[in-house]
């Protein structure tokens, strides 16, 4: 079962969303063109897309200190999730910034 939600960033148009594993949790973000490719803008796509197509590559998020020092959001690599192994995608908040990835 997957359930869905996002949680956006206006200023760096990359979105971000929770997938639970059966090992861990992790974050990933989407950019507004990855959305758009499969098919929405919002986590019931993503879970959507993973589920159809099996797997789906996306960068993983972290905390880390930006330039100034200030906490935010960063791509700390790109992964691969795949559908057997993802229980669902949640709504994933934050009040840091969002970097954009590559």
């Amino acid at each position: 079962m997957i359930a869905a939600s996002t949680a956006t960033a206006e200023e760096s148009r990359t979105s971000l969303f929770k997938v639970v594993t059966v090992k861990d949790e992790i974050v990933i973000g989407l950019s507004s063109d990855e959305l758009a490719t499969i098919g929405g803008n919002d986590a019931g796509a993503v879970a959507h897309a993973l589920a159809q197509k099996g797997d789906l590559t996306a960068w993983q998020y972290n905390v880390h200190r930006g330039p100034n020092g200030e906490l935010q959001m960063a791509p700390s690599a790109k992964i691969a999730l795949l559908a057997h192994a993802s229980l669902r995608v949640e709504p994933y908040s934050t009040t840091y910034a969002i970097t954009p990835h590559p």
